[in-house]
């Protein structure tokens, strides 16, 4: 019996540690972008594919290997906390966000290229395109892909994290910066 019970507590001490949960922040600032008119943009939910339309964290581990970041995960799966936090950015800038089923002038659309932790390299790499449509139309008005890295030093949770933030914070600013005329 005491076998047993001894058992029952080693397995339980061994169970995996709950995941270190990251969040992702809305860029504020550095909005350069000149508005010739007052449209307001509707922000659809990224695209992504697997590994990346998940909630844990990329790692690259070799051109052809990934993996994922041992002990974290998002709050949420990535394409939506990436669209709150675009639709959050668009507010920062000042430019009016519709929400989806109100009437917008322009559409914004994109897809998550990448998203990752390069263990390699020691760096994180964001890259998203994005496609503006008119909504009156439906055509396309323009289309861009934007990126951006950060160094990352550590290759723990938090580290990690604060680096694809800062890399999320620049490629949102580009697409405000590039959308924001043409709304």
């Amino acid at each position: 019996m005491a076998i047993v019970c001894a058992s029952a507590g080693f397995v339980a001490a061994c169970a995996s540690a709950p995941l270190a949960t990251y969040d992702l922040g809305a860029a504020d600032g550095g909005f350069s972008a000149r508005r010739e008119r007052p449209g307001q943009i509707a922000i659809y939910e990224p695209t992504a594919l697997p590994p990346v339309d998940s909630n844990r964290i990329v790692v690259r581990m070799g051109q052809d290997q990934i993996a994922y970041l041992s002990g974290a995960k998002w709050t949420d799966q990535l394409p939506p906390l990436v669209q709150a936090r675009l639709i959050a950015t668009f507010q920062n800038a000042h430019i009016g966000v519709a929400r989806l089923g109100m009437l917008a002038d322009y559409s914004l659309r994109a897809d998550i290229r990448r998203f990752e932790f390069d263990a390699g390299r020691m760096q994180v790499f964001v890259e998203i395109a994005a496609q503006l449509t008119a909504s009156s139309t439906g055509r396309i008005v323009g289309g861009k892909v934007f990126s951006a890295s950060a160094p990352a030093p550590r290759d723990d949770g938090g580290t990690v994290t604060r680096a694809l933030d800062s890399a999320l914070g620049d490629v949102m600013r580009q697409i405000v910066v590039w959308a924001a005329p043409r709304i």
